[in-house]
């Protein structure tokens, strides 16, 4: 791992937090990727930990280095995953630490506590369950 990213007992951690604004990110149905709107048709606004679920879940599912509407820190690389050998062990322990490495870049967030997976009903699916620790407290995310 990175100087970047200390570990402490597999978990990655950031004290600092310096003054940052409060996070907001347009709401987000997870179902449909796309966003929600109100009665009215707007944007609906999200704030602190509901946002960052947002944020989360759109930068794990954003290859990263492959848009330039995105900071080239942002987003995740699972193309060299493609076509590699690997142990199914190996590959989850590469996984999680680009996992880490895609989330710890975001200010807000002062732990990674934990990163499993979940194989869904289909071969080729897999689920990642993150439990993180916010600026705003505790939040679980499945991705």
């Amino acid at each position: 791992m990175s100087a970047e990213f200390p570990f402490l007992g597999g978990v990655a951690v950031r004290d600092s937090t310096d003054d940052l604004p409060e996070f907001r990110m347009w709401a987000w149905d997870f179902e449909t990727d796309e966003f929600i709107y109100d009665g009215d048709g707007n944007h609906i606004l999200l704030r602190q930990n509901e946002a960052m679920k947002v944020w989360i879940y759109k930068a794990l599912r954003t290859e990263r280095f492959s848009y330039l509407a995105y900071s080239w820190q942002y987003g995740i690389e699972l193309k060299p995953f493609i076509g590699k050998v690997m142990g199914v062990q190996e590959r989850k322990s590469e996984l999680k630490r680009m996992i880490v490495e895609c989330l710890m870049v975001n200010p807000y967030i002062r732990s990674i506590n934990s990163v499993t997976f979940e194989e869904s009903n289909h071969a080729e699916e897999l689920q990642v369950i993150v439990a993180i620790t916010t600026i705003y407290g505790e939040l679980v995310v499945h991705v």
